[in-house]
């Protein structure tokens, strides 16, 4: 099977937002007597999105008869656990942590080898008797077969051979039978020779007596007829380390005790008290032959003890056909397979730091272990027991020997037809396919919380094999995907070579899967990037980024990988850049053909992030990004469907803004920085438009890149923000200018324009107050020149930051007194650079107030680098409490000053403001340490126009400081983004079959209450089942019922959020909705109501707060928050919303003239309707039957009918409560699944009902309460609406008018009233009605007589 094929049947789709499933509901069937003649039936569905049920547009429109619940489900993405740097960071590519332990500290090489020999032939030592037949054998050669001189140095010879085999590039030295001054001598020489490197010393004792209890060795006197002691602690002083010592003599055991002070590693062939075997069957030196020539010990070993030991010539294992490192040859491959085992069971046995110290450091060190642990099991079997310093655990009966046995007898069975027919075809063993058999079984069953896979060292030696190689690295790839443990395992094991040779070989079918595992891995430990880049690896991955071949998912991964390797690694920056990186990831950026299906949305965010890294802080990178055309072709990804994807695309325009090198020595660098300067102006300005986006994700790097502008242009923006509140010339007080009247796109003024009207300006460029005229920038004749920075009209020209300060009655804005002594030092006129400076500043103000908590801070502290500064002032102070009283007060503006004619009459309101000069001091960069108020504000009378110029000590010339960078906010997409990939990509998460069967369960729970519900005739909700005293001060604002738990929410109008268990009478939770001063509630809703529902807080300025786990005590979590009506500063505080689910859209108005519909699941404005009416929306509801329909009550008493998807949108107008023209309170579609009739409540107390398709006349009038009507509910499916008046009065009528309740009071509660009813909620499927009061904060909820 392909790669390509098993990642793409297994990648989960991993776009950012997955499609909804279809309905599995039939199409519903239309109503009886159901007209088509008329001219309302057909309404049109054309150019608009398509429904999201998944059935056609003709048949959404036919009415529905049949419950089919909404498939849409929103806000459950990734991104929506929270986007804070710790989260983050945690989830980005470490260089630390787990990150760990994998790499080998320090790489060694044995460079030295000292062979020392005492052997002394045909004289034995007299402290051993030897046996008779007895062990003779050294280095597979009988001594005694030839003249002892000659014997000793054929051994000698050969024991270099055997060592040289395992270490050929080490200088080797020998010495046969030395004395002290000889082995002196030899390991000084070693020592010079490897210098820090390691040095071996063998020695073979065979010939001399055993070392003695103080630790001594024995040698030869110059005339061989005394023995001579040498101490270990001479020897070790000669040697010094780095030094492994092997010692092949009986009661070596002793001299490993003498050495466990020091520092070095020890291979001895038995303890202390054992003598070295003497059986015929072993060589003398078994322990060196173990050591050494291990294939052959093994094989000689395990012959004696296998069933074919009668029929086999021994003398046939010395002539195994083949080379030991020719793995297609029978002894490499048993060669190979050895090594595969001994490495499997230390890999098993050993501690995680001592098998990479004695098993990855140092390739000699780690054969003479492997071989050791064949020593261990042979030597045993004699009774003696080799031991090892450091300490190893017993390994002898490890289960892995009896494969080793079974790949021995397969060999030994094969090896007299190879020896009789040289030319025979060579068949592999099997062992290797079954090992990745078990591997597979493992990862079929395995898990984190299991036993590791043992085989894992064996996959290590199978990608060694090409014929083996692709399935190893499937499989390998499967395990890596199973976390970050198992890519730590899989490195420690020393993986990492092998896959990073592998980049080298052109193999086109191991290139996805190599890609997926170099994904694993650098998701995990980041500091790879340094080898990747070292060895060429980067190169790879660009190649298979550009290949149209692969799947998207796939090439995002190589984007990631690309991403990671230049992530702060300037080398790897700079060699992706001359590979062509830049011109590869713009070309995959834009479509081929317009028309062209969407790319993956994974693919378009990883090339954002791959580039934005590949610029970040890399001057030369943004210049030759900006000459590739990147502005144009990110900013053309900043509308977008995936926040992701916008976000990243932001990422990567902020990392275009280069923060330090604008002009920092003061002087401007006209030539060369114009164009930049003219190429950065163009990014922001693309960036202060999108600065209002629905997602917080994107909201939040929009901030962080805009603070990277306010660090880079900081004294342009710093004079801009000076001349705001710069003291005015007496010629220009008269005529401030307003931005009320220019209306031309252009960046010219006309003085015209200018002279007239002089209203409000801070109502017109929201927080940013004062715009001032310095007499420099006025002409001869008094008129504005062009350089003057005056925000022109396209700071309100429909853009976002036009925010409505009288929104934001708390934030008073101040200026930094981190000023340089000298005065403005920018001073040529760049008439554009002052426009986007000014929207720069009044878009940063409305960041500042971001209904998410993180991107407001960051607003803050971007404000704060060019000296504006908020100081949070009380409402109360300033007002006499008239903030909230709706439209009849004029709302106070920034500074808390009442609107008045002049904008510079400050002193005519009930306090004025004085700007202090500040005292001149060196410039500070205590940025943000708290913020602080830095320039006196005193509240008495103070003559703004005072000569004290606050102005001129603001600007300062300086480049950014290190200060300033260290509170640059840190941008969080890339790394939360990077945890993606660290998650489990080739299968689907458990969590979904749960959340499946628990919608199922609740769909069904919702049908059968819904059918209920339309069996009931009359819904007389005379029983009130509780009563619950919210302690709010400003009584109950907003009710809701949870559909699947007998719980109720609460809010009030100073945004606090209470829950309460109705059938046990107890509080589940209570919290504020934000901390901000400016208060004001206007509806609660629920979102995603089958699945884990989410409660939405829309308060009255407009902003939209969804929590999740609400009804946890203490465990409400912030999903997402936005304004709803941001750029609109009409809006007021009369903000009006609703919720479709089925369509997944949020509907948002006020006192506007439009309608905003937001895409939740795109966390997108989707379109505006104009909601053509003279007079505000009052009133909003969206059909819950008709996706993208909605129906709007307006201030004048009509009533409109708007339809999403129509190119019209409006598609039915009434005046229902003419003549009277109070407003629309509330309104809604009728119960059941007719989505042509509306009920309509106005506050003069009637309630009308409409049917849309036969006139603008209402069908039925009931005069429920007379001019005072305040709250309207209709039930989703029951046939009855209730509605409540200021006159402590709640009424429930059926749809034909009869009066079925009328709740006066509250018998249950003491006798007390209820007070004037503020909100009335219907539970969504059962005959419940929640119902909140005004003064008295009781929240009642009634049901029917026979309610349980």
């Amino acid at each position: 099977m392909a790669l390509g094929d098993l990642m793409a049947s297994r990648l989960v789709h991993s776009s950012s937002s997955p499609s909804p499933s279809p309905s599995t509901a039939a199409p519903p069937a239309p109503l009886p007597n159901h007209h088509h003649n008329h001219v309302t039936d057909d309404l049109p569905v054309a150019n608009g999105p398509e429904p999201r049920n998944g059935l056609e547009p003709a048949e959404v429109e036919k009415p529905a008869s049949v419950a089919y619940p909404p498939q849409v489900v929103v806000l459950c993405e990734q991104r929506h656990e929270g986007i804070d740097e710790a989260a983050a960071a945690a989830a980005g590519p470490s260089t630390s942590g787990l990150v760990s332990k994998w790499r080998p500290k320090d790489r060694m090489k044995t460079g030295c080898v000292a062979l020392v020999l005492c052997l002394n032939i045909s004289v034995d030592p007299p402290d051993v008797i030897k046996i008779s037949p007895c062990a003779r054998m050294e280095c597979w050669i009988d001594p005694f077969s030839m003249a002892p001189p000659k014997a000793l140095e054929n051994i000698g010879k050969t024991l270099h051979s055997q060592y040289e085999r395992w270490q050929p590039k080490a200088r080797y030295k020998l010495q046969l039978d030395p004395t002290v001054e000889e082995v002196k001598k030899l390991c000084n020489t070693c020592r010079k020779y490897a210098r820090s490197e390691r040095v071996l010393f063998h020695y073979n004792g065979h010939g001399v007596p055993k070392p003695t209890t103080n630790g001594e060795i024995w040698v030869f006197n110059k005339s061989y007829t005394q023995y001579i002691p040498l101490p270990i602690t001479d020897l070790d002083s000669w040697l010094k380390t780095p030094s492994i010592y092997v010692f092949d003599c009986s009661a070596a055991g002793i001299i490993v005790k003498a050495f466990l002070e020091k520092d070095c590693i020890l291979l001895a062939a038995c303890e202390a008290h054992q003598t070295l075997p003497q059986s015929a069957e072993f060589p003398a030196d078994v322990f060196t032959a173990c050591l050494t020539t291990p294939i052959k010990m093994a094989l000689h070993w395990f012959c004696k003890r296998s069933l074919l030991r009668g029929s086999m010539d021994r003398s046939l294992i010395d002539q195994i056909p083949g080379r030991q490192n020719d793995r297609k040859t029978l002894l490499g491959e048993l060669n190979w397979i050895f090594t595969a085992i001994t490495d499997t069971i230390a890999w098993n046995v050993l501690p995680h730091g001592l098998f990479q110290k004695l098993f990855r450091q140092d390739l000699l060190v780690a054969s003479l272990f492997r071989n050791f642990l064949l020593a261990e099991r042979i030597m045993r079997s004699a009774n003696c027991s080799p031991i090892s310093y450091p300490l190893l655990p017993p390994t002898h009966q490890h289960h892995m020997w009896d494969a080793w046995d079974m790949a021995a007898e397969i060999c030994l069975s094969k090896l007299p037809q190879l020896i009789a027919d040289p030319n025979a075809e060579f068949q592999p063993s099997p062992f290797f396919t079954e090992q990745l058999t078990a591997f597979e079984v493992w990862l079929d069953h395995g898990s984190q919380d299991k036993k590791p896979p043992e085989q894992l060292p064996i996959v290590l030696q199978v990608l060694l094999s090409q014929s083996h190689r692709f399935r190893a690295l499937v499989l390998l790839g499967r395990f890596l995907d199973m976390g970050p443990w198992a890519v730590d395992l899989a490195l420690s094991v020393g993986i990492f070579p092998y896959v990073l040779k592998l980049l080298q070989t052109s193999a086109m079918e191991l290139r996805q899967i190599l890609v997926f595992i170099w994904t694993k891995i650098l998701s995990l430990d980041k500091s790879c990037q340094v080898d990747l880049v070292k060895d060429g690896g980067h190169t790879y991955f660009i190649r298979f980024l550009d290949s149209l071949d692969a799947y998207p998912e796939q090439r995002a991964m190589a984007a990631f990988v690309l991403a990671v390797i230049v992530d702060g690694h300037r080398t790897g920056q700079e060699a992706c850049i001359h590979a062509g990186l830049i011109d590869v990831c713009l070309r995959h950026l834009q479509p081929e053909n317009p028309h062209d299906a969407q790319t993956e949305p994974l693919l378009l965010q990883w090339l954002c992030l791959c580039l934005g890294k590949l610029w970040e802080d890399f001057a030369e990178a943004q210049s030759l990004g900006l000459q590739s055309n990147a502005p144009e072709i990110l900013i053309y990804l900043l509308s977008e469907p995936q926040p992701e994807v916008r976000a990243s695309a932001v990422f990567a325009l902020g990392n275009l803004l280069d923060m330090g090198s604008t002009s920092s020595n003061g002087v401007d660098d006209d030539s060369d920085d114009d164009e930049k300067v003219k190429a950065e102006i163009n990014v922001v300005r693309s960036l202060l438009q999108v600065s209002s986006d629905g997602s917080p994700l994107v909201r939040c790097e929009v901030a962080i890149a805009l603070t990277r502008f306010a660090l880079g242009h900081n004294k342009h923006l710093k004079s801009v923000a000076a001349e705001y509140w710069k003291p005015q010339t007496n010629s220009l007080l008269k005529s401030p200018p307003s931005l009320a009247n220019i209306s031309s796109p252009s960046n010219v003024y006309s003085p015209n324009n200018i002279r007239q009207g002089s209203s409000g300006l801070a109502s017109h460029i929201g927080p940013v107050l004062r715009v001032g005229i310095d007499s420099s920038a006025t002409g001869r004749d008094g008129r504005v020149s062009t350089s003057s920075p005056i925000a022109t009209s396209s700071i309100m020209h429909g853009s976002p930051q036009s925010d409505d300060s009288s929104q934001h009655s708390d934030s008073g804005i101040l200026l930094r007194e981190n000023a340089s002594n000298g005065g403005l030092s920018y001073t040529r006129s760049r008439p554009a650079d002052s426009v986007i400076y000014s929207q720069y500043i009044s878009t940063m103000c409305s960041v500042a107030k971001d209904p998410y908590p993180r991107i407001a801070t960051i607003g803050r502290r971007a404000l704060s680098l060019i000296g504006v500064e908020q100081v949070v002032m009380k409402n109360s102070r300033f007002n006499s409490g008239g903030a909230h009283q709706g439209e009849t007060s004029a709302p106070p503006s920034n500074f808390g000053m009442a609107r008045s004619s002049s904008w510079f009459d400050m002193n005519s309101g009930n306090f004025s403001i004085a700007f202090r000069t500040p005292p001149v001091s060196p410039p500070q960069h205590d940025y943000l340490t708290g913020l602080r108020r830095v320039c006196s504000m005193e509240f008495k009378p103070h003559p703004m126009n005072s000569p004290e110029g606050l102005a001129d000590r603001l600007i300062s010339a300086a480049a950014p400081s290190n200060a300033e960078l260290s509170i640059l906010p840190q941008s969080t997409i890339y790394n939360w983004s990077c945890g993606h990939f660290s998650r489990p990509l080739l299968s689907g998460s458990d969590d979904n079959e749960e959340a499946h069967a628990r919608r199922e369960e609740r769909e069904q729970i919702a049908l059968d209450c819904i059918a209920k519900c339309q069996r009931s005739s009359a819904c007389k909700m005379t029983s009130q089942i509780a009563s619950w005293d919210t302690r709010f001060d400003s009584g109950t604002k907003a009710a809701l019922l949870l559909p699947f738990s007998p719980i109720v929410i609460a809010a009030d109008e100073n945004e606090q959020i209470r829950v309460w268990n109705y059938d046990d009478a107890l509080p589940v939770n209570s919290f504020q909705n934000h901390k901000l001063s400016d208060r004001g509630l206007s509806k609660l809703l629920l979102i995603n109501e089958l699945d884990e529902s989410l409660l939405l807080a829309a308060s009255s300025d407009g902003n939209v707060r969804i929590w999740k786990n609400f009804t946890q005590k203490g465990g409400q979590k912030l999903v997402t928050a936005f304004s709803s009506v941001q750029g609109h500063r009409a809006a007021g505080r009369s903000i009006v919303i609703d919720w479709q689910q089925q369509s997944g859209c949020l509907y948002a108005s006020g006192d506007m003239s439009s309608i905003l519909v937001w895409d939740l699941d795109k966390e997108q404005l989707l379109s505006t309707i104009q909601s053509s009416g003279d007079s505000a929306i009052s009133a909003l509801s969206a059909s819950q039957v008709r996706s993208g329909h909605l129906a709007a009550g307006f201030v004048d008493g009509s009533v409109r009918i708007f339809d999403v998807r129509s190119p019209d949108r409006l598609i039915y107008m009434a005046r229902p409560h003419a003549p009277r023209t109070e407003k629309v309170v509330g309104i809604g579609f009728q119960p059941g699944f007719d989505p042509y009739k509306i009920v309509s409540a106005s506050q003069a107390g009637d309630i009308q009902f409409l049917d849309v398709r036969r006139a603008a006349e209402p069908y039925l009038t009931i005069e429920a309460h007379r001019g005072s009507l305040t709250a309207l509910a209709v039930h989703r499916h029951a046939p009855v609406v209730a509605s409540g008046s200021a006159k402590q009065m709640i009424k429930v009528f059926s749809l034909e008018g009869e009066q079925l309740t009328i709740i006066r009071y509250q018998p249950s509660f003491m006798g007390q009233r209820i007070g004037s009813v503020n909100c009335l909620s219907f539970h969504p499927y059962k005959s419940l009605l929640a119902a909140g009061a005004g003064d008295n904060a009781l929240v009642s909820i009634y049901a029917e007589e026979n309610y349980k």
